[in-house]
C-alpha cells in the first residue's frame, strides 16, 4: 500500500494546488518514484489511498492496474490502512510513504528478504537520524541484539523511513476510524512482536520545500 492521502501542508504553496505525490523530483513525480521502487521489487498488487485533491493522482494512475481507497476525511495511517484491508486482501502487506527518495538496495526488497512471520508481526525499515536527509529531530526507536524495537527518542537513534511489512490482524482491535500505526506499533513492541532493520542506502524526506533539492542531490 502506498499512503497518498494526505494535505502536504508543511510544503506551503506547493501543494495548495497539486498533491504531495505529484510534486516532481529530478523531473518525476514522488509517486512514480514509489512505483519504481515497488515495480524493482516486483510488486505486482498495489493500493493507494487518496483525499486531497486525489482525481490527479488517480487520472496519473489510470494506465496502471491500482486499486484506489478513497477516504472521505484524512484516516491517518492507521485508519488508512485498515479502510483499505478489503482491496489489500489477507496476509501481511508492504507499506510506504510516497513523500520519500531513495538511494542504495531496494527498501521494499530489504523487508521482503528479512522477514520473518514465525518472529515477527512488523517489521520497519530504519536509518540513523543523521543520515537521514531532510529529517529534523531527534530518533525515533532503539533496535536490540535480536533486531527488536523500543522507543527512544534520542539524537541518533533510528528514524522510521517510512516502509514497513505489517501484519493487519491487529488493526481490528482498534474501534475509531482515525488513528496512527504508532497505535498498533506500541502494542507489538510491548509484546516484543515489532522488528526494524536499517536501510542500506541513502533516504531523503521530501516533506517540506527544502526537501527536493536535497533529494535531487541523492542522485547525483
Amino acid at each position: 500500500m502506498l499512503f497518498a492521502a494526505g494535505f502536504g501542508a508543511r510544503m506551503g504553496t506547493l501543494t495548495a494546488h497539486h498533491p504531495k505525490p505529484m510534486i516532481e523530483v529530478a523531473g518525476k513525480a514522488l509517486i512514480d518514484h514509489a512505483f519504481a521502487v515497488a515495480d524493482q521489487a516486483g510488486i505486482t498488487k498495489i493500493v493507494i489511498n487518496l483525499h486531497y485533491l486525489g482525481d490527479q493522482i488517480a487520472s496519473h494512475v489510470q494506465h496502471r492496474d491500482i486499486a484506489l481507497s478513497w477516504e472521505p476525511e484524512i484516516l491517518e495511517t492507521g485508519g488508512g490502512l485498515k479502510a483499505a484491508l478489503p482491496l489489500l486482501g489477507d496476509g501481511p502487506v508492504l507499506t510506504m510513504n510516497t513523500d520519500a527518495v531513495w538511494s542504495g538496495q531496494n527498501p521494499l526488497t530489504q523487508l521482503l528478504n528479512a522477514w520473518d512471520p514465525a518472529e515477527m508481526d512488523a517489521l520497519l525499515l530504519l536509518l540513523p537520524a543523521s543520515k537521514a536527509l531532510g529529517h529534523i529531530g531527534a530518533g525515533d526507536f532503539l533496535l536490540d541484539a535480536e533486531g527488536r524495537l523500543s522507543r527512544a527518542n534520542q539524537t541518533d537513534s533510528p528514524i522510521y523511513l517510512g516502509a514497513q511489512i505489517l501484519k493487519t490482524g491487529g488493526l481490528q482491535a482498534i474501534s475509531e476510524p482515525v488513528f496512527s500505526l504508532n497505535r498498533l506499533w506500541d502494542r507489538l513492541i510491548a509484546e516484543r512482536r515489532a522488528y526494524g532493520i536499517i536501510h542500506q542506502g541513502g533516504w531523503c524526506d521530501v516533506g517540506r520545500p527544502e526537501g527536493i533539492a536535497l533529494a535531487e542531490s541523492l542522485h547525483v
